[in-house]
């Protein structure tokens, strides 16, 4: 059984703080795929990532993004958008750069974002997988229906909407190109990640009002709806609870969501037909020990490869 979970830890010195370290020593979770570490090498807290190799792409946007994975065995391929990233060994002290593959083409649009420190991918050793872990922009509202009466930031004209938008066509033809390159390779694909977006009305709790909140805007659904088929990537986490509300893996700190429940699913497993079909759990640990780990919570799914 191949245990993997996600997790947006929005700030890995905050969600140490909170118990993130014993929930990792305690769930058994064979990959550990982490969005938001948001930390510099040198501020890393000791022991963060346990006694798991770990793969980190922490970007160069100061306090911002950062993305990880976490495994029992040492890779066997790690790849990037950038020009390289960190590698560490459970015992070892530093973390040492690997350089991103030769001849990696970046799809048209991505490589405005390649220094975010969005992406990274492995190859697993114990199964023929790549994981790819991915913090998706968070977008904005377009124009149209910036109101700013209402909105509790000023008025950006759409800018972060169709920043977002451009992101989402790139993404979709850079992940077309990971999948066929994980085939070529013998393996199957599994995106894992925030994606900051929910699909279906199953997906957010207040879905009526959320219709014109970015994350769940006709479009942002669209693109949701022309990544997944029965032939290319499914919904791990929906295709083993279908017609339910939830399981929810983001909740506001405001306003008690989380104690009501009103929450969004947008922390995803989308795997490839055959890794999907081995799926046979998943679940959304809440908390850990009564704490909440993040405004997220770990999505934590078996895979019986």
């Amino acid at each position: 059984m191949l245990r993997v979970a996600t997790l947006n830890v929005n700030g890995i010195r905050a969600s140490h703080r909170r118990g993130f370290g014993d929930w990792l020593a305690t769930r058994g979770c064979d990959v550990v795929a982490l969005q938001e570490v948001r930390c510099p090498l040198a501020a890393l807290p000791p022991g963060a990532f346990g006694d798991r190799h770990v793969v980190y792409e922490p970007g160069q946007v100061a306090g911002r993004n950062g993305v990880a994975v976490l495994t029992r065995q040492a890779p066997v391929g790690v790849r990037t958008w950038d020009a390289g990233v960190l590698v560490r060994g459970p015992g070892e002290e530093h973390l040492h750069t690997v350089p991103a593959p030769d001849g990696v083409p970046l799809a048209r649009g991505l490589g405005r974002h390649a220094h975010e420190g969005r992406y990274v991918e492995v190859d697993l050793a114990e199964a023929p997988v790549t994981v790819a872990s991915l913090y998706l922009p968070k977008g904005g509202l377009p124009a149209r229906l910036q109101v700013p009466a209402r909105m509790r930031e000023a008025s950006d004209g759409g800018v972060r909407y169709e920043r977002k938008m451009r992101f989402l066509a790139a993404f979709a033809r850079q992940l077309t190109r990971s999948r066929r390159a994980a085939a070529a390779r013998g393996r199957e694909l599994l995106l894992v990640g925030d994606l900051n977006v929910a699909h279906t009305r199953h997906d957010v709790a207040a879905w009526r009002r959320a219709q014109t909140s970015e994350g769940f805007l006709p479009e942002e659904r669209a693109w949701m709806d022309d990544l997944l088929s029965p032939r290319t990537l499914v919904d791990v986490v929906r295709s083993l609870h279908p017609g339910t509300d939830g399981p929810y893996s983001w909740w506001s700190w405001l306003g008690g969501a989380f104690e009501r429940d009103t929450g969004w699913r947008i922390d995803h497993h989308l795997a490839t037909p055959r890794l999907a079909r081995t799926a046979v759990s998943a679940v959304v640990d809440r908390d850990h020990r009564g704490v909440r780990l993040s405004d997220h919570s770990p999505v934590v799914v078996d895979y019986d490869v």
